[in-house]
């Protein structure tokens, strides 16, 4: 890896136009042609050309995929914990000759720049593969409370529904804990990105997977995600998601008292107290908020500041988003790319557009394309002063490059406007005095607060309060979502 976080290799190359049409769906260890009548046209985010098409799973392929999932249930789960370890290390290694593919089609689908899409997308997800292998050997899985045995046991099937943004670590927070835990897996990819699931399903079968194991369809969230959640036969749903997708999905699961897993929205503070180190605090907060170009959940949105601190802080933060190249994924040179799709950028430039209606102040951005970018679902990185707490640009989650700088006079405003939210996925707290920053960071609704620029930890748990979901994923926590407590007494 280089100094910039660059692959070394050669950068993966942009997918030829309509290159990528999928007929196939995966399940039972064999690829079958998809039986239902739509296809979904999968672009490229930076020429808004189509790269391929993906047919659509019927419903007999839905319930297909569920009973060869069910059948394959038990074999699995009565593998000693280190068999199933052993096969998920097979499975790292099948994809881990597949990082220039995936590469290619993340960066093209979702666009984010190659540069960025290495190690934020491709090799993270790696690593946390081969974190949950380590991590179901260490986990004890019985153990005796008085006169009981107590067991902790795989769910069942598992539907996992996946996101766009980061379509393969979502994915691989599901997939790899499911496995671990003995569940076995329907995988149903968003129809904005679903390459990078065809990949993953190709080495699950040069892995040697057992078959039923890890199953894939496709199709809409409304038609054939819905059918997953409601099936009688899958026990739990682990859901990635929008808020209102995830209440759906709460909804349809409540039919059948499935155990359900939801990582949604968030409305991230950062919180940054008078003592703090402001150009780190302030380059860090502009680098999370416009990571994936804003299409991140846990995004820090929400730039809160001393008021008299303002000034300076405004000044800090358009210079870091200054520095931060907007241009063709392709191109070794772009830090930021392309939104996913039009239809996202037209979403965010309508909350740029409102923001400004509404008294906001844009420093830096704004929605018009960019002029030297005349294709592609490209937005300016977007910073906001004159905000109000009020304020839609300060309360609902835009998914796009764009920032809010909320002034505040005292710490105890300050913690009141970053709790004044329904969301609680993230959030960052900053001082000179980490006893203090952390003190306050307790006091923060937030499922996971980094304290004066922590770095992230795959082996933590990570997920909401509020309404930005219920459970928690990754490492031996993400494993836990996936087992059920039995109790034996003698």
């Amino acid at each position: 890896m280089s100094a910039d976080g660059s692959a070394d290799e050669a950068r993966p190359a942009r997918p030829e136009p309509d290159s990528l049409d999928r007929d196939t769906i995966f399940f039972g260890g064999r690829w079958r042609p998809a039986g239902g009548e739509e296809r979904a046209s999968v672009r490229d985010s930076g020429t808004e050309s189509v790269i391929g098409t993906v047919r659509s799973a019927s419903a007999e392929d839905v319930d297909a995929a569920v009973e060869a999932a069910d059948r394959a249930l038990r074999p699995w789960a009565a593998l000693s914990p280190a068999r199933r370890a052993e096969h998920l290390r097979a499975f790292h290694r099948a994809l881990s000759d597949r990082v220039a593919d995936l590469t290619s089609v993340i960066s093209a689908e979702v666009g984010t720049a190659v540069r960025m899409c290495g190690p934020i997308q491709v090799q993270s997800s790696l690593d946390l593969l081969a974190l949950t292998a380590d991590a179901i050997l260490e986990k004890p899985l019985e153990e005796q409370v008085a006169n009981s045995l107590v067991v902790h046991r795989e769910v069942g099937v598992v539907a996992a529904i996946t996101p766009w943004n980061y379509p393969l670590f979502q994915a691989m927070g599901k997939i790899a804990a499911a496995l671990a835990a003995g569940c076995t897996v329907v995988h149903k990819p968003a129809e904005l990105a679903p390459y990078s699931a065809f990949v993953m399903a190709e080495a699950a079968e040069r892995a040697g997977l057992p078959d039923g194991v890890y199953n894939l369809v496709t199709g809409r969230g409304r038609v054939v995600g819905e059918q997953l959640v409601a099936h009688p036969r899958v026990r739990m749903v682990s859901f990635t998601g929008s808020t209102a997708a995830g209440t759906r999905v709460y909804e349809l699961a409540a039919g059948s008292i499935k155990r359900v897993a939801l990582e949604l929205g968030g409305k991230s503070p950062s919180l940054i107290l008078d003592d703090a180190d402001l150009p780190l605090a302030v380059k860090a907060t502009v680098n999370r908020a416009f990571l994936n170009s804003g299409q991140t959940c846990d995004a820090w949105t929400r730039l809160l500041v001393p008021r008299t601190r303002l000034d300076e802080v405004l000044e800090l933060a358009v210079g870091s988003a200054g520095r931060l190249t907007l241009g063709d994924p392709f191109d070794g040179s772009s830090r930021l790319g392309p939104l996913v799709s039009d239809a996202q950028r037209a979403r965010v430039r309508e909350y740029i557009d409102g923001a400004i209606a509404d008294g906001a102040r844009a420093v830096i951005g704004g929605s018009a394309q960019p002029a030297e970018l005349d294709r592609g679902y490209y937005v300016r990185p977007t910073i906001f002063a004159d905000v109000r707490p009020e304020m839609t640009i300060a309360r609902e989650e835009v998914f796009g490059p764009v920032l809010a700088v909320l002034a505040y006079d005292s710490e105890e405003e300050a913690l009141r406007i970053a709790n004044d939210s329904e969301y609680g996925l993230s959030a960052a707290v900053w001082s000179a005095d980490d006893e203090h920053a952390l003190a306050v960071a307790r006091q923060v609704e937030a499922g996971q607060v980094v304290v004066n620029g922590g770095a992230f930890n795959p082996a933590a748990p990570f997920g909401g309060l509020k309404r930005s979901g219920v459970g928690r994923e990754l490492g031996a926590f993400g494993i836990d979502e996936f087992l059920e407590t039995r109790a034996y007494q003698r």
